[in-house]
């Protein structure tokens, strides 16, 4: 059985002679599902190709919306089958929406664009089903 460390890292308790909060398989494999998502392509010191084109993608015009969520889709898929062999059969389902927010005190309303990102696989230790799902909003638009 192997040993997997959750996050954050609290690096101070090694130190007060204890042990760091452990993670069983599906947690590890999700936080590194989210280490992948959230650095940007070219942002790992020793691997360039580490990371999804999401941070390129948010600057990105949206023409079409179900364009932009197959290139992000393609991206995510191509760096989780690379990166995280923990688990197989994955298939990636990217969704983006609009969601309005309205701040009475300022009169204004926020349109945000939502990404939703489901990701299923196999363990590939276990052979269990996994499953893993995230949103994140990309850059805010004020009316």
């Amino acid at each position: 059985m192997d040993f997997y460390l959750d996050k954050p890292l609290q690096l101070d308790l090694p130190v007060q002679s204890q042990r760091l909060k452990e993670a069983d398989l599906g947690r590890s494999i999700s936080n590194y599902l989210e280490l992948i998502i959230f650095t940007r392509k070219g942002e790992h010191r020793f691997n360039a190709d580490f990371g999804c084109a999401i941070w390129d993608l948010d600057f990105e015009l949206i023409v079409s919306e179900s364009l932009w969520e197959e290139k992000f889709r393609k991206s995510l898929l191509d760096s989780i089958t690379r990166y995280e062999w923990r688990i197989q059969q994955v298939t990636v389902q990217v969704n983006i929406s609009e969601v309005e927010t309205f701040f009475p005190k300022r009169n204004v309303a926020e349109i945000k664009k939502k990404v939703m990102i489901y990701v299923e696989g196999k363990m590939v230790e276990t052979g269990e089903r996994y499953a893993f799902s995230t949103s994140l909003f990309l850059s805010p638009l004020s009316k």
